[in-house]
């Protein structure tokens, strides 16, 4: 684990083959993927809040658009 630069001792970023960058946990789960690094860590510090705060992300949402496009 000491090979990369952890961010607030929680998550680290890695930046990928056509330039996003993504951030993963300890375990080395993705969190986030961002087209810049400080989006990436930002992104990455707002989700774990919330999930540390009750966030639920297991719900999932549906919607249609109708008309003509």
């Amino acid at each position: 684990m000491s090979d990369f630069e952890w961010i607030d001792d929680c998550f680290r970023v890695e930046q990928k083959k056509w330039g996003t960058w993504d951030s993963f946990d300890k375990e080395g789960k993705g969190i986030i993927t961002s087209l810049t690094k400080e989006e990436c860590i930002n992104a990455t510090r707002a989700y774990l809040k919330m999930k540390q705060e009750g966030f639920d992300d297991s719900k999932t949402y549906e919607s249609t658009v109708g008309g003509k496009l």
